[in-house]
């Protein structure tokens, strides 16, 4: 599924011989390194690099691989990686089973105010909470995130920066193929996704690796708009290959408004009045996010705070009219009608 020739290959196409103090011309026609020349920069033979590259020489020592990678550039992912391909022949791993531990489990209904969900190796997601199925709008159990970015979501959909949650994705499974080479589940996964996505077959062509520990992630939620969350992976022991993932907003935030919101919204099993929640969400899903809704007349929002008041409590009323605000970046009619009655005064 991956292999030590392909990784060496693609990365000596990507050095700039003149980072490396080799004088080039417009005769030159390799892109990046000659396989001599990464050879004499490592001080192996040619012909032994040759047969790195052709798959024919099977062992490298460690001093060998720390010289390519030193040569080849590699940052500290891919120079982890080049090491666990290289002794891939020597041991191989086996797949985790991803099987959630009910301790683990209890652990995700503890985090209350972010999303948080268990994460495999493959992508699956093994578990999450509860405002994890808010966000992703579906069950958790069976969403795996790479079919779901590149073959169920458009971009435009649910990924506001979906271009850089591709990359994140082929080079989250291009280091598992090279920690899990024979498993047959992760082999399927990446043919499916090369089947179904041009933008996929792409990227997997370049071989890029990465390993994402945290960092801005953006989602466009249908019913709350844009939540600009914190992303935090924290990998479990004893070799599971899981990740608890927990995305957070900063707080005083829109997102932090927005995660509140979601999570009152999606209070129906409490419900007393899931008729006009459901209204509530058809006018959440028209008037927040389309783009027509966001310059329509707001003439509809004294309404929906009425809906919001009866159906849902005071406290997701203010939460509406703080994102309203914040999304049509000016006063919302009907905030301080006079003459409003609340539930409870």
């Amino acid at each position: 599924m991956d292999d030590l020739a392909g990784f060496l290959r693609t990365r000596r196409s990507r050095v700039d011989p003149a980072v490396v103090g080799i004088p080039t011309d417009r005769r030159r026609r390799v892109e990046g390194l000659r396989r001599e020349e990464v050879a004499h920069l490592s001080g192996v033979s040619v012909d032994y690099y040759v047969r790195l590259e052709q798959g024919r020489a099977t062992q490298p020592s460690e001093q060998v691989l720390d010289a390519l990678a030193r040569v080849l550039g590699l940052d500290e992912t891919e120079r982890g990686h080049l090491h666990r391909l290289a002794r891939q022949r020597r041991r191989r791993a086996k797949a985790p089973g991803g099987r959630v531990r009910p301790e683990l489990a209890r652990v995700l209904d503890l985090v209350a105010d972010a999303p948080a969900l268990i994460m495999g190796h493959r992508l699956d997601v093994l578990a999450g909470n509860r405002l994890a199925g808010l966000l992703y709008g579906r069950p958790i159990p069976g969403l795996n995130t790479a079919r779901h970015i590149f073959l169920e979501e458009a971009e435009r959909g649910l990924y506001a920066d979906w271009e850089n949650c591709t990359l994140d994705v082929v080079g989250h499974l291009r280091l598992a193929a090279g920690k899990y080479p024979e498993d047959p589940r992760l082999a399927s996964l990446i043919g499916e996704l090369a089947m179904g996505s041009e933008r996929f077959r792409r990227l997997w062509a370049r071989a890029d690796v990465r390993a994402r520990t945290h960092g801005r992630k953006a989602y466009r939620h249908p019913l709350v708009g844009l939540l600009e969350l914190h992303q935090e992976n924290f990998a479990l022991p004893d070799e599971s290959g899981m990740e608890l993932v927990v995305l957070s907003a900063a707080p005083d935030s829109p997102a932090e408004d927005g995660l509140r919101l979601l999570a009152g919204l999606g209070a129906d099993s409490g419900d007393a009045h899931p008729t006009a929640n459901a209204q509530v969400r058809a006018h959440l899903t028209d008037t927040f996010t389309t783009e027509a809704g966001r310059h329509a007349e707001l003439a509809v929002i004294p309404e929906l705070f009425d809906a919001v008041d009866h159906g849902a409590g005071n406290d997701l009323a203010g939460l509406l009219r703080t994102r309203a605000a914040h999304l049509f970046d000016r006063p919302v009619p009907g905030q301080d009608k006079p003459g409003r009655t609340r539930p409870g005064h």
